[in-house]
């Protein structure tokens, strides 16, 4: 079973009423707990073609982030106004469906997380293709397993090493915010692949954790210096670059790739809290030394989920990965879930427990 960090409510109890998270305002800077709220809301209605669920595990995700700015990043999700709810992606259970294949009971993941009962239309997806909702396998794992791991945190860690980064047993890979969720994942897929791999984070501690708990190769802190620390753990260069961060960070990857060195941009962490993006000064790089750098996203890989979740169960099962979460306790803590999670104080999977 996963190991769990359990972070107190933010109230005491747990209303029985339907709850929703919105934005109260658009955030001056870093996002700040008072910036979300928790309202009351009425019960979904059950409607033909929808599936009413009860949500038991919500995700908490970077990207919400881009969303609650006044604009989001061209090509992006638009952004939320103040007084919308949020979305993001959850598993449920079904308490009534009127949609083919899907019964009461049945364990889903979709993308109207942030509320403890969604009515989903199956056709209208919130976050996209990535966020459809689809029925789960319980044999597979807990709900646990199955928001982290085995769902769109593990297929982003799979797909950005395999499909984008194209992966090599010999490879010398970086993988930064390693100690977060998609990160942690993706440097045990990477050093069960037989790759060499080094970690970067925030503290000594999550440092600690990544050598310790992940079996990296080595790991730093990035406050320490990035292109020091990338000197003395792979002084013959890397290979392939796990983007989550951007900024200095990918200048640092472009300085120490070798020649053909692969980059998978999933995220550029650096300017999504307040914070405005840099662009690295040395992207002529690229060029000097045939560099491949794609960005992707998740959703576009969807069609790949089922052979990313065997792949990665099968780690799971043979004791060769593991998922470490930050769990909060009840859709009130959902805010602070959020702020911490931006802010570098959770470590692993960050997770709200809604039931």
């Amino acid at each position: 079973m996963a190991s769990t960090a359990t972070h107190a409510p933010t109230t005491a109890g747990r209303d029985r009423v339907n709850r929703e998270v919105r934005l109260v305002r658009h955030p001056d800077g870093a996002l700040a707990v008072d910036d979300l709220e928790v309202v009351p809301v009425d019960m979904p209605v059950m409607a033909p073609g929808n599936v009413l669920i009860r949500n038991l595990l919500l995700s908490v995700d970077a990207a919400t982030r881009l969303r609650l700015d006044p604009v989001s990043p061209p090509g992006y999700l638009p952004a939320l106004k103040p007084g919308e709810a949020l979305a993001g992606m959850v598993v449920g259970e079904v308490v009534e469906s009127d949609v083919p294949g899907f019964e009461p009971g049945d364990l889903v993941h979709h993308d109207l997380g942030y509320r403890d009962y969604a009515l989903v239309d199956p056709g209208n997806q919130a976050l996209g293709v990535a966020g459809s909702l689809s029925k789960l396998d319980r044999e597979l794992g807990p709900p646990e397993l199955q928001v982290g791991l085995l769902g769109m945190t593990g297929l982003t860690a799979w797909a950005g090493l395999f499909e984008v980064a194209s992966l090599k047993p010999d490879d010398v890979v970086w993988i930064s915010a390693a100690a977060g969720a998609v990160g942690s994942v993706a440097a045990q897929v990477a050093k069960a692949y037989g790759c060499t791999v080094i970690g970067s984070a925030g503290s000594a501690e999550k440092v600690a954790y990544l050598t310790e708990k992940l079996g990296l190769d080595g790991a730093f802190n990035w406050r320490d210096g990035l292109d020091e620390s990338l000197a003395e753990l792979a002084p013959d260069g890397i290979d392939v670059y796990f983007d989550s961060v951007g900024g200095d960070h990918l200048r640092a990857a472009l300085a120490h790739l070798r020649p053909y060195g692969r980059v998978a941009l999933c995220g550029a962490i650096a300017g999504y809290d307040g914070q405005p993006p840099v662009a690295p000064d040395n992207l002529f790089a690229a060029t000097t030394k045939d560099l491949n750098l794609r960005g992707f996203l998740a959703g576009t890989f969807a069609d790949k989920l089922p052979e990313a979740r065997r792949h990665l169960a099968d780690l799971w099962e043979s004791g060769r990965l593991t998922l470490d979460l930050a769990r909060y306790e009840g859709l009130e803590s959902a805010p602070e879930a959020v702020v911490d999670m931006l802010s570098g104080r959770t470590t692993g999977k960050c997770v709200v427990a809604l039931a």
